[in-house]
């Protein structure tokens, strides 16, 4: 690993090839001080993030892809959205979407490693494919980032060029979830038992539900990311304190941050093993916990598009709803508001007029109540979906609607 000045990382970018793609670490990990060098350095080049915040350049030459777009990418006007589960991403590194650069944000070197700290995800997938082709894997390496471990950590000679930061993180302040989340939270939480796995994001129903958590006991974590709600899960002992916490990324508050720092019960994995649905299959119990923008009367999801456009991805939804189903006592849950405050719809269709992201859960829930699907048939799924779910100012047209499909 060479550290050099952002003026000597810039002529070694001008040696790529024409338009060449730039892996970076996305979410709230994404490495502004290279990013900034990058697009100063080359005209034209494709920037590869996974749910990139706002600050992604946007000018004419710039190619923003990705197979989960964030709000940094969502309306850039050259959006180039490669739809793929998540567990399968690191494949088209491999195959399709070859890098070039690989930038990552990282501490600085301890051990004759760096840690990739908050964000794991596909950056090693995305390092093999370039050390394998020829290409850069440049670090920024800041003292703000918090140290970790498994996966997080790769050798400082898998590392080009490398420039020094000392920048503070994105954070995130965990909000008060509001009546409804809460009361969707405590729906969720009242069918996990002791003893089981969760799969949460990030948001007031997820923070709901491990709020209404913290009586469990023997609880572990398998999940695609975590935010502060593992703290009060840890203060009030319901964590299993044998098994380590696995996910591949975090955000959260600065107090999140300073908790996972060198702390050996956080155990960071690539995407290929958090998202594999045949690991997720072989956790205890495995509760996996996602929402969506609607869903219809067969139980099928849209997470993904509104108005056809696309707002997201599949993420790593499909993944754990298949490794929860397959678990002995596992479960999904699709949880949602059953009225869109902004859109003034029913988030509860009839038939979606969007590609489905996922279908088959255990259950969807609401603030009104919980439809059982699995292994029942689809008129009794369909019944409790609109008696259950449905905010009631739409289940008289629901049921006609229902009538209309053969599900009445």
């Amino acid at each position: 690993m060479q550290t050099v000045t952002v003026e000597d990382l810039q002529a070694r970018l001008r040696a790529l090839p024409t338009n060449p793609r730039v892996v970076v670490s996305g979410n709230t990990a994404i490495p502004w001080e290279g990013v900034r060098a990058v697009d100063g350095a080359l005209e034209r080049y494709i920037i590869h993030a996974l749910n990139a915040p706002r600050g992604i350049p946007d000018r004419e030459g710039v190619t923003a892809e990705t197979c989960f777009v964030g709000p940094g990418m969502r309306h850039h006007p050259q959006l180039h959205y490669v739809p793929s589960r998540l567990s399968l991403v690191p494949l088209l590194f491999a195959r399709t979407l070859v890098p070039d650069v690989v930038l990552v944000h990282c501490t600085p070197p301890q051990g004759g490693h760096v840690s990739l700290g908050l964000e794991v995800n596909i950056l090693p997938a995305a390092i093999d494919s370039v050390r394998a082709h020829g290409g850069l894997v440049v670090a920024v390496l800041n003292r703000s980032m918090p140290r970790t471990s498994g996966d997080a950590l790769v050798p400082v000679e898998y590392i080009d060029l490398a420039i020094e930061v000392d920048e503070p993180l994105p954070t995130h302040a965990p909000l008060e979830p509001d009546d409804e989340s809460r009361l969707i939270g405590e729906r969720v939480a009242a069918h996990v038992r002791d003893g089981s796995t969760l799969q949460l994001g990030i948001g007031g129903v997820p923070d709901a539900t491990l709020g209404a958590l913290t009586g469990r006991r023997g609880l572990r974590m398998w999940t695609e990311m975590f935010s502060d709600g593992v703290l009060a899960l840890d203060a009030a002992g319901a964590l299993d304190q044998d098994h380590p916490l696995v996910t591949s990324f975090c955000f959260g508050s600065a107090e999140l941050y300073e908790w996972i720092h060198d702390n050996p019960r956080v155990r960071m994995l690539r995407t290929e093993k958090t998202n594999d649905p045949g690991l997720i299959a072989q956790q205890r119990h495995m509760t996996s916990v996602n929402t969506a923008l609607e869903v219809d009367l067969f139980g099928q999801a849209n997470a993904s598009r509104i108005n056809a456009r696309i707002h997201s991805g599949f993420g790593g939804q499909t993944d754990f709803i298949v490794g929860a189903l397959h678990s002995q006592g596992g479960q999904s849950f699709i949880a949602l508001r059953s009225w869109h405050p902004k859109a003034d719809v029913s988030t509860i269709v009839p038939l979606l007029d969007e590609p489905v992201t996922s279908f088959q859960q255990s259950a969807v829930v609401t603030e009104h109540g919980m439809a059982q699907l699995w292994g029942r048939s689809e008129r009794e799924q369909c019944h409790d979906i609109i008696e259950e779910c449905a905010h009631p100012r739409v289940r008289d047209d629901l049921r006609e609607e229902a009538h209309a499909l053969g599900l009445g």
